[in-house]
């Protein structure tokens, strides 16, 4: 996956507003993986993935709809935010832990 950028945050939490409280989770977990096999993908053939863009976690949520960014302050907002950068840290922590093992 190609390096996080704050867009792609809130690419994603934006995206997240659209869905319900339960589906949430299971969205972010569904980008994390499309934008690292996008990057593989790019990184390999030198195109961009059809479905999930460029590697970037932006690209990988581009098709979806996306609520108007509102202010810092709103609480579903605040709420998506955390919950991608929570997923973000357990998914680098995951992968980190995943090469000591196989180093």
């Amino acid at each position: 996956m190609r390096p996080v950028l704050f867009g792609d945050v809130t690419a994603i939490a934006r995206t997240l507003l659209k869905l319900k409280d339960k589906d949430r989770p299971t969205a972010v977990h569904q980008a994390l993986t499309q934008a690292s096999a996008a990057d593989a993908y790019r990184i390999r053939t030198g195109k961009l993935h059809q479905r999930w863009g460029n590697g970037s976690l932006s690209g990988a949520v581009e098709r979806y709809p996306k609520a108007i960014e509102p202010f810092l302050d709103d609480i579903d907002y605040c709420s998506c935010m955390a919950l991608v950068f929570t997923s973000l840290v357990n998914w680098r922590q995951e992968k980190a832990a995943f090469n000591e093992r196989h180093n």
